[in-house]
């Protein structure tokens, strides 16, 4: 929805609100003329002619209509327009809105055990979905709140998973992180670590049941925080590790280095990498030299790994756009090769 248009809506409500806008009764001034709108409606009650028509009744009388009218056409604008592409731009996450998933839509969902509260993920249903048909499912996990990358941490601005998809052929859903106290999404790293996990181990095989999700062609990924959280949270066990293909990160990585949560050390990074038992692994990067020389190099049978090194610097003029900073998940929203390279890791993956 662009912001002209909810600029003309305000100022067009305003002014019939005030009484700008009318047809005056015979004798009756307009508000704004003769003092307050409290004064203006005495005028027009008392006047010479009693007749009060419909828009005063409507924007005087009724100011609650109003307000449901304006929402009404602002949620109706927000699901039906598309948000433009910044020039130069291939992609546009489109933006999480509330209402039925659909074709090219991105819904707000609340899961059935966390009604009445503000914990939710986020659903992407590709442009070419069709129901009763199967598509490969994308799970991200997001990254830390951090303003200086422009990350939220909220599951709305994740943009990893459309990135690689393109917005076709795969449902994309990015899951929450569930804050202690299980009444919203967590932020900054993992909340309660036992009830992230348990909400996507309950929340993805309904989904793809729901939605057509291909259960043996399932992917999670993540930037920053959720490239740690790819492990942390998606090979936390062996039943969560049993979902997925393959894993694909951005910038970070579980084990790289010690955080202050527990059980971040080596040692425990690699226990949860085991659970992979071999399957492909894309690890991208704008510091991958040290991500491989320091750590993974001497790990490489716990996975089958593919390294992919991505010059965010080179890819932006930063600051671009959104992006103010190389550490960004925005990086396949433009045509580059790196994004050609990781699309064909993807695609080779589901053909295996």
């Amino acid at each position: 929805m662009t912001t002209n248009f909810c600029f003309r809506v305000v100022v067009l409500a305003y002014a019939m609100r005030r009484g700008f806008i009318w047809r005056s009764a015979p004798g009756i001034e307009p508000a704004g003329t003769s003092g307050s709108t409290l004064n203006c409606l005495k005028q027009r009650w008392n006047g010479p002619s009693r007749r009060v028509y419909l828009v005063e009744e409507l924007f005087v009388f009724k100011p609650i209509v109003l307000a449901v009218t304006v929402l009404m056409i602002l949620q109706i604008a927000a699901r039906s327009e598309t948000p433009p592409t910044l020039p130069g731009w291939e992609l546009t996450t489109p933006p999480m809105t509330d209402g039925d998933p659909g074709p090219g839509l991105r819904v707000r969902q609340t899961a059935p055990e966390y009604a009445g509260t503000d914990v939710h993920h986020a659903l992407y249903l590709p442009v070419d979905w069709e129901r009763g048909n199967v598509y490969p499912v994308i799970v991200e996990y997001t990254g830390n709140y951090f303003p200086p990358s422009n990350s939220s941490g909220k599951v709305a601005d994740a943009n990893l998973g459309y990135g690689m998809s393109g917005g076709r052929g795969f449902i994309w859903v990015a899951m929450p992180y569930v804050e202690l106290g299980g009444a919203e999404n967590a932020v900054t790293w993992w909340g309660d670590i036992d009830a992230t996990v348990v909400y996507c181990k309950t929340n993805l095989p309904r989904i793809c049941e729901q939605f057509g999700g291909d259960r043996s062609n399932v992917f999670v990924c993540g930037f920053s925080r959720g490239a740690i959280g790819a492990s942390y949270i998606g090979l936390a066990d062996d039943e969560i590790a049993s979902f997925w293909k393959g894993v694909f990160t951005h910038d970070h990585f579980d084990g790289a280095k010690t955080w202050n949560y527990p059980a971040s050390d080596r040692a425990s990074a690699l226990e949860r990498l085991a659970r992979l038992r071999g399957r492909p692994v894309l690890v991208c990067s704008m510091n991958l030299p040290s991500l491989q020389d320091e750590y993974l190099n001497e790990y490489l049978g716990l996975a089958r790994f593919t390294f992919l090194s991505v010059p965010t610097d080179r890819i932006f003029a930063i600051p671009e756009g959104p992006v103010i900073h190389p550490h960004t998940d925005l990086w396949m929203h433009k045509e580059s090769p790196e994004r050609e390279r990781a699309r064909e890791w993807i695609r080779s993956v589901i053909d295996e």
